[in-house]
């Protein structure tokens, strides 16, 4: 059954194991953005979809500015929370569409692991107004890597279990889409693989962390569980498991 939660509402719920187990992003980002953007501290960010300021970190440790604009509130507090120790963090109440932000004011719109939440065409009427003149758009996000056997049989089970997932998953947004979402101008993309190691309770928050995952009131809720901690016990090694990712990076100037 595909949920009726607006895209806005739907990790109220999950915010909690969201901040705790969802993976960062490696330094490689960085560097990339760089060496191929021209980034610099000196810059200002527009986050969008920031949630829990897990994107927003890797740029306000390297000195920038962030707008960090996140329309639910639950995941913003936890966000805000979190970056209480970065004066360059500015919270905004607000969504892709429109982000309140003033015209040309940012040099990068950053999307992390949000992309494929927002309206398409009025997102990107609102990139273009709040970009610089030259400034860049950065959708990124980390996907599991299905090449290793732990993340085959993972993919099965989410499968069997999602509540929503075929509808609302990254893979949705092809490179085709993402190419005519920068057209007419190029968009060049790069990708960087990570592990994150759990144990049973990382694992367990993990799933626990996505929006198309069974919550604790649903009837499923205890078999997906029973099932999860199969998995986990086939494939981890002395209480350890990695979960293989790969780190994707689109980026392009819109005109």
């Amino acid at each position: 059954m595909i949920s009726q939660h607006k895209p806005t509402e739907r990790f109220s719920t999950k915010v909690e194991n969201y901040a705790r187990y969802r993976p960062h992003y490696p330094p490689e980002v960085l560097e990339l953005l760089r060496r191929e953007c021209g980034l610099t501290p000196d810059w200002t960010i527009a986050d969008i979809g920031s949630g829990t300021a897990i994107s927003s970190e890797l740029f306000v440790a390297n000195g920038n500015r962030v707008f960090g604009v996140e329309p639910n509130a639950a995941m913003r507090a936890a966000g805000d929370a979190h970056m209480t120790a970065y004066p360059n963090f500015v919270s905004v109440a607000a969504t892709a569409e429109e982000t309140t932000l003033p015209d040309a004011s940012v040099e990068m719109a950053l999307a992390g692991q949000a992309f494929h939440w927002f309206e398409q065409e009025r997102a990107r009427r609102e990139f273009v107004r709040i970009l610089k003149p030259g400034g860049w758009l950065v959708p990124m996000w980390n996907s599991r890597d299905e090449a290793s056997a732990f993340q085959q049989d993972y993919e099965r089970f989410v499968l069997e279990f999602g509540t929503d997932y075929t509808e609302i998953r990254h893979q949705n947004v092809t490179p085709e889409a993402l190419a005519a979402f920068f057209a007419p101008a190029e968009m060049r993309a790069a990708q960087f693989k990570q592990a994150q190691v759990v144990d049973w309770e990382g694992l367990a928050g993990r799933v626990l962390s996505s929006s198309y995952m069974p919550a604790s009131d649903h009837p499923r809720y205890e078999a997906m569980l029973a099932e999860l901690r199969r998995l986990f016990d086939a494939h981890a090694v002395d209480g350890k498991l990695p979960l293989d990712l790969v780190t994707q990076v689109y980026y392009g100037r819109l005109t």
